[in-house]
């Protein structure tokens, strides 16, 4: 069994407490992206940044609004995690 394949049945077992702490973290850590790449201005590559990580954020949270199934709950977690740390990264090195 994969590490993705525990993660998401673990998820699935106990979705209502994870979906409450993943908009908590999904949403704390988009702020900063948000956050750090408005410290860097604003420009078109700026804005576009924060468009997608708002759109990222806001994905995931209406899909645990919406009741969606765990599965995708748990993978635009993934994404919305992924997308705002690389954008915190790309801010921090330039």
């Amino acid at each position: 069994m994969t590490l993705y394949a525990k993660i998401n049945a673990d998820f699935t077992e106990n979705y209502t407490g994870y979906s409450a702490l993943a908009i908590i973290v999904s949403t704390c850590l988009g702020s900063i992206a948000i956050m750090t790449t408005l410290m860097n201005g604003n420009a078109p590559l700026q804005m576009f940044l924060v468009f997608l990580s708002v759109v990222v954020c806001s994905a995931h949270n209406a899909a645990i609004l919406t009741v969606q199934k765990p599965k995708l709950v748990l993978d635009l977690l993934i994404t919305s995690l992924v997308v705002n740390s690389l954008i915190i990264i790309g801010n921090g090195l330039f």
